[in-house]
Parts: structure tokens; sequence; C-alpha cells
């Protein structure tokens, strides 16, 4: 690679890691080292193609979701189960509304089967067509819709606590002056 390769790639790893990270961490279950290896192996393999990439941040995020796929397919599956650090107490009740939130999407996240997770958050979290989907997985998209749907509803069934949140979040909008306010969860 040369040096105004090496400037690019370096620039779009500063400017785009923490995004793609973000995919990563969903795509994983929550397991932010898994994540951190996942889009390691991303950026190596995009390094080594980088003069011939016409959009960097597809090619890379369709590394992330393929690897993630041959994860899931591989016979021999991790038996070990990571759970998040619980955040720090503040004093801000929507940072703690805001973390309890994303402890519980991910640790719904990480009851699903990979392949479920995967349909999730590219459709939902990447807000991917459905057909952009099934390309990437290299399925039909009738299969992308029916794993979404049975994947939604084993999510609801796994962690029904979301759905206590969900109407808090729906309370909050109806109501401006309560302290807590809907979040995105990313």
């Amino acid at each position: 690679m040369d040096a105004e390769a090496q400037d690019s790639f370096r620039e779009f790893v500063e400017n785009r890691s923490s995004a793609l990270l973000k995919t990563a961490v969903l795509l994983t279950g929550g397991d932010r080292h898994a994540a951190e290896d996942l889009l390691q192996n991303a950026l190596i393999k995009a390094a080594d193609r980088w003069h011939r990439i016409d959009e960097p941040e597809a090619y890379v995020r369709q590394i992330l979701y393929r690897q993630q796929v041959s994860r899931w397919r591989l016979k021999w599956r991790r038996r070990e189960l990571t759970v998040a650090e619980p955040p720090e107490t503040g004093a801000d009740p929507d940072t703690a509304y805001a973390a309890e939130l994303r402890l519980l999407m991910r640790g719904a996240l990480a009851r699903l089967t990979a392949r479920q997770r995967t349909v999730l958050v590219l459709r939902y979290f990447e807000d991917l067509p459905e057909a952009d989907v099934a390309r990437i997985l290299g399925c039909s998209v009738g299969t992308v819709r029916s794993t979404a749907h049975r994947s939604l509803a084993r999510l609801r069934a796994l962690a029904p606590e979301l759905a206590a949140l969900g109407h808090r979040t729906e309370n909050a909008r109806s109501q401006p002056s309560r302290d807590f306010s809907p979040v995105e969860v990313r």
C-alpha cells in the first residue's frame, strides 16, 4: 500500500471505526471483545484491497456481516456467556434509563441465535431493506421476513421487561414534563 492509500485508510479507521464497532457489538450479541475481533479482521481484509474499494464503509460492513454469518455457520460454538459491566450510577435519570435500556437490549439480543440477531441488526439497526438483507445473507426475501418475524416474537418472549420500558418511553412522549425521555438504542 502506498503512502497516500495508507493515509486514506488511517483516516477512514479514525472517522468510522466507532460506528462500525457499534454494529459489530450488536452482531455479536453484546460481546465487545468478539466485536473488536470481528471489526479488526474486517479492517485487515479491507486494507489488503484498499486501492480497489469504491465505497469503503459499505465494503467493511459487508465483510462484518459475512464474517458473522460464517461464525454462526461453524459447527463449533462458544459456550462462554459474557455479560456487560454494570454502568456507573449517575444522577441523571436519562442516563440511567438509557443504560438500562442498552443493557436489557444487549442481553435480549445475546439470547437470540446468531442468525436471528444478524437479521434484526441488519433490518432494524442498520435499517436495510429486506432485499439487501437477503442479498447480504445469501437467502430469499421471504426467509428474511419470516426470520425477522420469528426473531421479534422470540425477543418479546425472552425479554418481556423490554415491553415495560417501551411503555415508559410512550409515557415520556405523551408527558413531556416527565424525567424520562425516549432514547435511541445504539
